[in-house]
């Protein structure tokens, strides 16, 4: 499995160009992007440029995310599909196959209208991306008090998710696979053991804190290994169902983290050291 960064936990990593070459330093393989900023960078610096610095420094992107807003009105939605569909070309062109949204546990909305609606919706961002070869990875959120946050619930795990894939109905949807959330709402080996590889999109990584599973907050995580996450068996589930793609870290903190990029990256290539000698993985 690949190792990946995303810029959360990571600080002010600078431009695509700078956070790749950051990532690849450390050690890391796939970095997550924005999809306007590779579209800009492919613009100032030209495709075959863009190629050889990501094959130089042997990083790929690893994910970007769904530029069109599904949640709120369908005139936001409508505006923002021409962005999606510019960032999915840029990204198609340099071999990008995932795009990734999270899907929040209640919402303020009747909840079968709103799923009925976002079904529609990420129905129709499939379709786009589908054209330049990309996968939507929906991210269910597992944190008990976002459960309760708005006015009904919502879904939150992943056998709920992957029925609303089906639902769906788009063969290049999948899960965006979360150790946090898998932790949240009480996930085992077992559980991974029931998925295959092709469902899954994209995965994050990431600890928790040592309090009560329902005390878990969203936004107050740690790196690998400095929690009590069950990190080894979610790796070794991963791989024993033949999950090979990128493994980004993702670390949401109340604020932003203080000390440099360069010394969080190096803390997290230390963490994913860690926790892959554990599982076995190397």
């Amino acid at each position: 499995m690949i190792k990946g960064l995303t810029r959360a936990g990571i600080g002010e990593a600078g431009t695509i160009q700078q956070f790749a070459e950051l990532a690849s330093r450390f050690g890391f393989a796939a970095v997550d992007a924005h999809g306007q900023e590779l579209e800009a960078w492919i613009a100032a610096a030209g495709l075959e440029r863009v190629r050889g610095f990501l094959q130089e420094k042997q990083v790929r992107i690893g994910a970007i995310g769904l530029a069109a807003e599904w949640r709120q009105t369908e005139e936001a939605f409508r505006d923002g599909l021409p962005r999606l569909a510019a960032e999915a070309a840029a990204a198609g062109k340099l071999g990008v196959t995932a795009c990734c949204t999270h899907v929040l546990p209640s919402t303020d909305e009747n909840a079968a209208r709103f799923m009925a609606v976002a079904t529609r919706r990420l129905r129709l961002c499939a379709d786009i991306l589908e054209a330049y070869g990309i996968r939507l990875g929906l991210e269910f959120v597992g944190p008990h008090h976002l459960r309760t946050r708005w006015k009904h619930p919502f879904l939150w795990d992943a056998e709920s998710t992957l029925e609303w894939i089906d639902t769906i109905g788009k063969r290049n949807v999948g899960l965006l696979f979360d150790s946090y959330h898998w932790h949240t709402t009480g996930g085992t080996a077992a559980d991974i053991a029931k998925l295959r590889a092709d469902q899954i999109v994209h995965v994050h990584i990431n600890d928790a804190k040592d309090v009560p599973v329902a005390e878990v907050l969203d936004n107050d995580r740690v790196y690998p290994g400095e929690g009590v996450i069950d990190l080894t068996a979610f790796l070794q589930g991963l791989r024993r169902i033949g999950y090979a793609g990128v493994v980004a870290q993702e670390i949401l903190t109340p604020q932003p983290p203080a000390e440099a990029a360069e010394a969080l990256a190096a803390r997290s290539q230390q963490a994913f050291e860690r926790v892959y000698e554990k599982a076995g993985l190397g």
